[in-house]
């Protein structure tokens, strides 16, 4: 499709290529491993922690990406388990993410590979990413054998991003650091490692009781301080009594 081709024929092409896709799927494509989809639920759950801190940080899943090939009239696809897009403009895609529409290609694409349960090309999908799409971050996760790899591309071809002193391996430009952690790729976001919902939910109840706590010690310490000065003013009051007593009694005499 020619560079110079209507933004709206572009469009309609390529909504029409999408259909064709899906409609060529076979079923095994909608089976995934219990391992993938457990690793895909953990990316989803910690990355929508960074994409509520950064504007620019836009998270997608299992999302259909299509883009010229030149001479070629029909567009490329592949479909990342995973995948962030980095750009102030929100992204327009909704069924499938058509680059030439879009304000900013894929930034960083993840894929969880089950040996047992190979539901795609990864080699072929690897080769898109790298010759293709030039992604600048593609990671790569076996959790049957606790495989992590992080690459990033130099212009020319992927390179292993090594881990660092604390054994993880980084993205700058996404203040973001990845390593596997129990058996799960886990994300560090400025250093801090992103929690999980089930992380979240004791972190809250941890804190409730701690709240809970030094309310009932601060409530404790108001009960004391009123009763301290109840005692303050029963004591004042008897002295005064005992005073107007004597007072009475000298004046008798």
């Amino acid at each position: 499709m020619s560079p110079r081709t209507p933004k709206v024929l572009i469009e309609i092409a390529y909504e029409s290529y999408a259909q064709e896709y899906l409609r060529s799927l076979p079923l095994e494509h909608f089976m995934e491993a219990t391992a993938q989809a457990f690793q895909r639920a953990i990316t989803l759950a910690c990355l929508a922690l960074v994409a509520a801190r950064r504007a620019d940080f836009h998270l997608f899943n299992e999302l259909l990406v299509q883009y010229p090939r030149p001479g070629e009239r029909r567009p490329g696809q592949v479909v990342p388990d995973n995948m962030v897009v980095l750009g102030k403009r929100k992204p327009l895609a909704t069924t499938c993410f058509n680059t030439p529409l879009e304000p900013a290609g894929p930034f960083w694409v993840l894929e969880y590979v089950s040996k047992s349960n190979k539901r795609k090309d990864y080699d072929d999908n690897f080769d898109k990413y790298e010759k293709e799409l030039k992604v600048p971050y593609f990671l790569l996760f076996y959790p049957e054998t606790q495989d992590l790899s992080l690459y990033r591309h130099n212009g020319k071809k992927y390179v292993s991003v090594k881990a660092n002193k604390r054994g993880r391996h980084a993205i700058p430009e996404l203040d973001l650091e990845v390593a596997l952690l129990d058996g799960w790729v886990r994300y560090w976001y400025e250093g801090e490692l992103l929690p999980l919902p089930a992380e979240m939910d004791r972190q809250l109840g941890a804190e409730k009781r701690r709240a809970d706590e030094e309310k009932r010690r601060a409530d404790e310490e108001t009960r004391r301080a009123d009763a301290a000065e109840e005692e303050v003013k029963r004591l004042r009051a008897l002295l005064r009594q005992q005073g107007q007593t004597g007072e009475r009694r000298g004046n008798g005499k």
